[in-house]
């Protein structure tokens, strides 16, 4: 794992690969290149990115719909995440998952999913593996604070602390499910306050401070290794844009304030990681420019690798699946 500015440069360049990536995805569906739901990370990039670099590379994360953020966290590919948005065969699931599926078993990422809370029982299980195999593996299940309503949240957590399993339940609050406010559904102060529940730890952390996000995570994996159990860890923080790419061209009202989104937007987690690793002499802000250039070439060249990638052939629809479920032909 890497340790000083080679971590704290590898958070810069992820949170900016994330930024860049979703700030594409964005051009793409309203230019109507990529068609269907996106739903982009830009504001919380400081959570996943905090998270996964606190992580080894065989340690486990699944994730939800607001997918292109954990995989990029955990050092997946963005030339094949690009690709599976366009459907094409060099993506992540060969176009056939699109963009709140990716996958990558070989660095640990298994799967989002765009059913709020499927993936805690999903992570729960990967936990239960890894203590039966006795691997020392840890699990981070990202969800949001509108799954944190929904039962199998629940039962997730209940089950992962009865049998003290490796897994860390990583809620991003970004304020709101859609367009509903958290503070609306959810009756205690703090998500983190229903850890008690399940005599696990419940950790509030600024989650727009990546180095905070980290330190959690840090403590959580080391309780997880030592065979302490689940820990709850609630990053609080903000998703700039609406809940995905077009919703705010059919809402009737608007449900939060320009000035609201303004203020959240003065806390941007690369600004202030970059202003962070300016005052304590890490980088320069060339050195910072330098990432934001090579971040930006990356991008262009996941873009132009996926549209020049061919699609998926029509014989291999059934292809990875556990059977055909047509006839022999």
């Amino acid at each position: 794992m890497p340790e000083g500015k080679e971590l704290y440069m590898l958070q810069l360049r992820r949170m900016m690969l994330i930024r860049r990536f979703d700030e594409t995805v964005q051009t793409m569906v309203q230019s109507a290149e990529l068609v269907g739901m996106a739903h982009v990370y830009i504001g919380e990039e400081a959570v996943a990115v905090g998270a996964c670099t606190a992580l080894r590379d065989d340690d486990y994360i699944t994730g939800n719909h607001r997918s292109h953020g954990h995989p990029i966290s955990k050092g997946g590919d963005v030339r094949r995440a690009m690709a599976e948005l366009l459907g094409k065969a060099t993506g992540y699931c060969k176009g056939k998952g699109g963009s709140m599926h990716l996958a990558d078993f070989d660095i640990g990422i298994l799967g989002e999913s765009g059913i709020l809370a499927s993936a805690l029982p999903v992570a729960v299980g990967a936990a239960l593996g890894s203590k039966m195999q006795n691997n020392d593996r840890v699990v981070v299940s990202f969800f949001g604070d509108g799954a944190s309503n929904q039962g199998a949240c629940h039962e997730a957590m209940n089950l992962a602390s009865v049998w003290k399993l490796p897994v860390i339940f990583l809620c991003e609050n970004n304020q709101y499910a859609v367009t509903t406010s958290y503070r609306d559904t959810v009756a205690v102060e703090n998500i983190a306050d229903r850890a008690v529940a399940y005599d696990m730890p419940g950790v509030l952390v600024d989650g727009q401070d990546v180095m905070a996000v980290y330190e959690a995570t840090v403590q959580a994996v080391q309780r997880a290794r030592d065979g302490g159990g689940p820990t709850l860890l609630e990053a609080r923080t903000y998703r700039y844009e609406d809940h995905s790419e077009g919703l705010n061209r059919i809402l009737r009202e608007p449900y939060r304030t320009e000035e609201e989104v303004a203020r959240w937007k003065e806390r941007d987690p690369i600004k202030l990681h970059s202003a962070w690793l300016i005052e304590q002499e890490v980088a320069t802000q060339e050195e910072i420019e330098a990432v934001r250039n090579d971040v930006r070439q990356a991008i262009e060249d996941a873009l132009e690798f996926a549209r020049q990638s061919p699609y998926p052939e029509p014989e291999d629809l059934f292809t990875d699946l556990y059977s055909d479920p047509l006839p022999a032909r």
